[in-house]
């Protein structure tokens, strides 16, 4: 037996490959059946987002986290956070964007074996694209243009979501925010012109960079980190690129080097109860391969500023609050019928310690749904809740949870992925409402005719709330003229969402 390794140096993982064909050779312009509605949806994303994050900016939990690190800091032709007056370098300024897209669980949302937030990744691709533009400028070179900023959200949406079909990231313990930084990553690189080999090579840093635990999502620990967990994979993602363009060397088998890679050290955990694949098989699997399917599927939060699995929930007890309004005394029990996943990660029972404990839990959001007619990010706050948690606690104490496994079966029907819930009120005296279910969120492509225009609605209510009419109407109209933002210099862009 040999005492001794090899050290024949291995050529880049597949995976890692494909990742890095895909953001370099591919283009959404070549499938002509779809390339149409993912360049739209893209643009409704790039509303929706910046929207997010504009509402954040409400919130000092959140704003606490924004700014240069050193109080006096410069940063000549530094990236732009919308909606402030910062001027940073692209790597924090990649976590404030972040930062604030995400703090308020508002953005869009990606359902599978995996879920996530593929719009995390315009903090990344944003912070990098407004450094490079305005760098360009300064040097008399041509700026980026947003198609460059459209082109790379589509593409993070499609790595992260079609990685999340089949691969599931949180059975093992792993949060959905090393899909973030992988995305980020490769699109990063392909806006700095990398070639081939470097951009494998910074893919490679973010795989064996270390991934968060999904500690801070759950029962007992959820907390505040989850808001800005998002922000800091964009910010590292940032600078695993700029190491790589510095010439630091890749890891070429950092998935599947046998002891030390990442399938051995954090994708194979030993769990009959998790239903995971065999332990041979527990590498990436690829439902489809890469192209424009997230975006052009993305699940857009409206209505809502909830987790996503409770969405349609929210949505039919707002239906049923008038019907109840004035018999909130006489529940005796409220059933709430639902899915396997939104049972494993939003239905809890006991104190709610913050607002990131409480915008994860399904009974919580119901509850205030059905009580008040709405779910506004303002009613997971401190004092909200110390105002009204009598009332909340007391429905919450009310509420059976069950699983429907048609439910279960159509959320990973790539048919459907549906995201039911329903809700059905019983009375003292035997009497009850109807059942209502919804299956599909307002959000949900099926139901896109009736959501864009509540998406615009959105929007516009999220610019009021850091511009003048006039800055709001000039934004609105350039974001609704799909030619025009296209061909907008992403410095000029980012000029419109400087607020002081």
């Amino acid at each position: 037996m040999s005492n001794v390794e090899s050290n024949v140096r291995p050529e880049y993982d597949g995976e890692i490959e494909k990742i890095a064909d895909y953001v370099l050779n591919y283009s959404i312009d070549n499938d002509s059946l779809n390339s149409a509605d993912a360049w739209n949806t893209a643009r409704y994303c790039l509303m929706d987002t910046l929207g997010c994050g504009l509402l954040a900016l409400r919130f000092p939990e959140c704003t606490k986290h924004l700014g240069p690190d050193c109080a006096d800091q410069i940063t000549p032709n530094g990236a732009r956070v919308p909606g402030t007056s910062y001027r940073l370098d692209p790597i924090k300024a990649a976590f404030d964007i972040g930062c604030s897209v995400r703090w308020l669980d508002y953005n869009d949302t990606w359902l599978a074996a995996e879920w996530g937030h593929p719009s995390d990744n315009l903090g990344a691709i944003l912070a990098v694209a407004d450094y490079i533009s305005q760098q360009n400028v300064s040097q008399g070179r041509a700026p980026l243009m947003m198609k460059a900023v459209l082109e790379a959200m589509i593409m993070a949406h499609e790595i992260q979501g079609v990685l999340a079909l089949d691969n599931s990231f949180n059975r093992v313990g792993l949060d959905h925010v090393f899909l973030v930084k992988l995305a980020s990553t490769a699109v990063v690189a392909k806006l700095y012109d990398l070639p081939h080999d470097r951009t494998m090579a910074a893919i490679s840093q973010a795989i064996v960079d270390g991934q968060a635990l999904r500690t801070y999502r759950h029962a007992p620990n959820a907390g505040s980190r989850k808001s800005w967990a998002a922000g800091d994979a964009t910010s590292r993602a940032v600078r695993l690129v700029d190491i790589t363009r510095r010439g630091e060397m890749g890891i070429p088998a950092a998935l599947t080097a046998p002891q030390w890679g990442f399938y051995d050290v954090l994708f194979s955990h030993t769990n009959k109860d998790l239903a995971l694949k065999p332990e041979k098989e527990r590498t990436f699997t690829f439902q489809r391969e890469f192209g424009s399917y997230v975006m052009e599927n993305i699940l857009f939060k409206i209505s809502f500023p909830a987790e996503f699995h409770a969405q349609t929930a929210c949505e039919a007890a707002v239906i049923l609050h008038p019907r109840i309004d004035d018999r909130m005394e006489d529940i005796e029990k409220i059933i709430l019928t639902t899915h396997e996943s939104a049972i494993r990660i939003i239905s809890k029972e006991g104190t709610l310690s913050n607002p990131a404990d409480r915008d994860h839990c399904l009974q919580y959001m119901v509850a205030v749904a059905l009580l008040t007619g709405d779910l506004m990010a303002e009613n997971y706050e401190d004092d909200y809740h110390a105002e009204h948690h009598v009332l909340i606690d007391g429905l919450r104490r009310k509420m059976v949870v069950e699983e429907d496994a048609g439910y279960s079966k159509d959320y990973h029907n790539p048919s459907k992925r549906s995201i039911a819930n329903a809700i059905q009120v019983f009375f003292k005296d035997g009497s009850s409402t109807d059942k209502v279910a919804i299956e599909y969120p307002i959000g949900h492509k099926r139901r896109r005719a009736e959501g864009l225009p509540v998406l615009e609605a959105k929007f516009r209510a999220s610019l009021a709330t850091r511009f003048i009419d006039s800055r709001c109407t000039e934004i609105f109209a350039l974001c609704s003229d799909q030619q025009r933002l296209e061909k907008t210099p992403v410095n000029e862009f980012m000029d419109l969402f400087v607020a002081y």
